[in-house]
């Protein structure tokens, strides 16, 4: 039973709360790890209706004892939190033994990002061949765009639209929003449409905007691949992930002129304290120019 009740939540995040596949696989991940600590400690099944505050500290502490990192424990406290919220609405438990565990408060990492500079660097790095140009379009989009990964790799062809350059994201939680696209990732998309997309598709049924050589749908993996070997070729941060274009453009953005309004919505941020941190990277920016070009120290 308890088995299936992970289950069910697992299809509940995935399609009521439209949450990523990462997402989903971690939080499966967590609890599978949880419900095997239940097992040695000889909790009866159903185990997950017997849980109480004790047994979750006990879990708590059986983690901190492995040293796992605050992130890593922090994502297992909010994994079982929403899963107990979730038997109870369920009606599966009365009360929720996870409500009084406390998230864990991290310190908020300054995002990694590339100079406009780079970013060049790295759009020109592609060849120009079949998998060079659809490379070069997806990194281009991911830039002017702000898209997450899992929001690019699930675009379908009748998503883009060209000439008015913009796209409707169905983004975290079902939340639509409209993101636009300049005249250098548009010319990207358009060579990719005719020079490279119609060799790699099989199946013309098949409407995802990318693919990969086996002419389905990209994966978020292979994306990750993608930035990784650019960015070696490129001879940058090798810290450099998918997630640092959606940074750069964030930071871009507000370093132009752009308003944190503007920026989160662009981004698809329910709360505007999740895009303030953009506002940190752009004083460090200004401290580092005014460090390097100041004379009177």
């Amino acid at each position: 039973m308890d088995e299936a009740l992970i289950d069910s939540f697992l299809s509940y995040l995935k399609g009521v709360k439209n949450e990523s596949a990462n997402t989903i696989k971690s939080y499966a991940e967590d609890l599978n790890q949880f419900l095997e600590y239940l097992k040695q400690n000889k909790i009866s099944e159903p185990a997950f209706k017997n849980v109480n505050y004790s047994i979750l500290r006990g879990f708590l502490t059986h983690l901190n004892e492995r040293q796992l990192s605050k992130r890593t424990i922090a994502r297992k406290v909010s994994a079982m939190r929403t899963f107990f919220k979730y038997l109870v609405m369920e009606g599966i438990i009365d009360e929720n033994a996870a409500l009084s565990l406390k998230g864990i408060k991290l310190p908020k990492k300054l995002p990694v990002f590339l100079y406009p500079a780079e970013i060049e660097t790295l759009l020109s790095a592609p060849a120009d061949d079949i998998l060079g140009i659809r490379d070069k379009a997806i990194m281009e989009l991911l830039y002017a765009t702000g898209m997450r990964v899992g929001e690019l790799v699930s675009l379908k062809l009748k998503d883009l639209n060209m000439g008015t350059n913009f796209i409707i994201v169905l983004g975290k939680g079902s939340r639509e929003r409209v993101v636009f696209f300049g005249t250098k990732a548009a010319r990207s998309i358009e060579e990719y449409l005719k020079k490279s997309r119609p060799f790699l598709v099989k199946d013309t049924a098949c409407d995802f905007v990318f693919l990969n050589k086996n002419g389905t749908g990209i994966t978020d993996r292979s994306i990750r691949r993608i930035i990784e070997k650019y960015v070696k070729i490129a001879s940058l941060n090798q810290k450099i992930s998918p997630h640092a274009l959606r940074h750069s453009f964030a930071t871009h953005m507000l370093n132009n002129g752009a308003d944190l309004k503007t920026v989160q919505e662009l981004l698809g941020h329910a709360s505007l304290s999740t895009t303030q941190i953009y506002t940190h990277v752009t004083k460090e920016r200004l401290k580092e120019v005014y460090t390097k070009a100041f004379p009177h120290k």
